[in-house]
């Protein structure tokens, strides 16, 4: 890992991470398989100027999914790694969740 841009690879929004966004201010990332904590706070607190409480890292199994029509073929869902992070109290929330409702 060069950066801290590469840490990051996309926001996670789903019915449960709009809750935690909304109520508990933590938000949902997934991040590249070798982040760990402090290059996921790191790259957090410079990218979207906040401070972080807590960041909790699990990894999300591979899934099998739903064969195919001709019932053949699988398809089969990698497993990635997702990031929850725990702003602080006072901390402005990021501006990436606030259009979704």
């Amino acid at each position: 890992m060069t950066n801290l841009y590469n840490v990051l690879v996309r926001p996670l929004v789903t019915e449960k991470t709009n809750y935690q966004s909304g109520k508990l201010g933590q938000y949902v990332f997934v991040v590249a398989n070798n982040a760990t904590r402090t290059s996921v706070k790191d790259a957090i607190e410079t990218l979207f100027d906040v401070t972080v409480a807590r960041v909790n890292i699990l990894n999300a199994p591979a899934k099998r999914g739903r064969r195919t029509r001709a019932r053949r073929m699988l398809v089969r869902k990698p497993s990635f790694k997702k990031a929850i992070i725990t702003l602080a109290e006072g901390s402005k929330p990021l501006e990436i969740f606030e259009g979704v409702q």
